[in-house]
């Protein structure tokens, strides 16, 4: 397979434009052959994993957390980090991460935890900010259904769960054409009015170029007339986190019971207390930061995990915490690169690693 469409895939699941500004997804290490034929599954990629890929002679690694998180300086033979990406590029070895993006997108680690604690009716915790906009584009009336639904092919004008919508206003536009144009309607140099539509949509920012483009190839002037518009609006179909509810509210000692059994954990660390929990919310690996914000949502319980002796305490107040550790609250992420992967391309090879790159052991 091409490298370039398993990887375009990949990114079109886990946009890169949702991952947090501190982040580092995408195709980290990549080779001259622009095809791969087996690729190895992880959470992390350790020394271990890599030894693993090269017995295996996977020629691309998946991974969640991004091997290189901090700029490089200098590639030695000393951190962890240096002899991984050494031995990548001594086998021939990509390296491929989708982390932030991959929690924010629809599908991935955080509908997991929903799919895994049986929650109802889940939504985005945090949705992502400052992600959509508004294209306004004037079209003849003749030729407005087919470029409104041009817009709509490539995902424009979905809101929430309703998808293909817009806004149309009937009008007249004027214009004169010059010398060197070849108008659509109209004679040149003569000033002409022309029944137009105003279609209205909203656009999220990963596809707002390729939305642009499909519109312009559509639209039958030689020079388009369109606006597009920041928003304040939240884009509510991605983001960090998700909250849902209960099928049946549970006591906390029996919740706590619960968490643990779904996610196969050895232990849990939690603060606060909730004598009935219904509605819960969560967010894989660090979210301790998200814990106000399920609690300003009514939350009667957040787990997630890497919280601080005092984020506890504050925390707490407000409902129960539950730190169910880093590694358990993603573990499963090879699962889900393999099912959506397998979905599209079942003919491509795909290794789950058998490498448990949990670093914290317990004593």
């Amino acid at each position: 397979m091409q490298i370039n469409e398993l990887i375009g895939f990949l990114n079109t699941i886990y946009p890169p434009q949702y991952q947090e500004s501190y982040d580092n997804s995408g195709l980290l290490v990549s080779h001259d052959n622009p095809e791969v034929n087996k690729a190895l599954l992880t959470l992390d990629i350790t020394l271990e994993v890599m030894d693993e890929a090269i017995a295996e002679n996977a020629d691309l690694i998946i991974a969640h957390h991004p091997i290189i998180f901090k700029p490089l300086k200098k590639i030695h033979h000393k951190t962890p980090t240096e002899k991984i990406i050494r031995k990548a590029l001594a086998h021939d070895i990509a390296i491929y991460s989708a982390h932030t993006n991959m929690d924010s997108a629809k599908g991935g680690t955080n509908d997991k935890l929903c799919e895994l604690f049986q929650l109802k009716n889940c939504k985005v915790l945090s949705p992502i900010k400052d992600y959509l906009y508004k294209l306004v584009v004037f079209v003849p009336e003749a030729q407005a259904n087919e470029v409104r639904q041009a817009i709509f092919d490539v995902g424009g004008g979905s809101i929430g769960e309703y998808d293909s919508c817009s806004y149309n206003l009937e009008g007249k536009g004027s214009f004169r054409a010059g010398d060197n144009t070849d108008p659509f309607v109209g004679k040149k140099g003569e000033l002409h009015f022309e029944a137009e539509t105003r279609i209205e949509t909203i656009v999220p920012k990963h596809i707002l170029g390729q939305t642009i483009s499909r519109m312009i190839e559509t639209h039958p002037y030689e020079e388009v007339a369109y606006d597009v518009y920041p928003l304040a609006n939240d884009y509510e179909a991605a983001g960090l986190g998700r909250i849902g509810t209960m099928e049946k509210p549970m006591s906390q000692k029996d919740f706590l019971v619960f968490v643990k059994e779904k996610l196969n954990a050895d232990h849990l660390r939690f603060s606060g207390t909730a004598e009935t929990i219904s509605k819960v919310a969560v967010c894989s690996g660090s979210g301790s930061s998200l814990a106000r914000v399920a609690a300003t949502k009514k939350a009667d319980a957040y787990i997630s995990a890497d919280f601080k002796y005092h984020e506890f305490q504050d925390a707490a107040e407000h409902l129960l915490i539950i730190d169910a550790g880093h590694y358990d609250t993603e573990k499963f992420v090879k699962d889900i690169f393999y099912r959506q992967i397998t979905e599209k391309f079942p003919k491509f090879a795909l290794n789950l690693s058998k490498v448990n790159t949990n670093p914290i052991n317990l004593y």
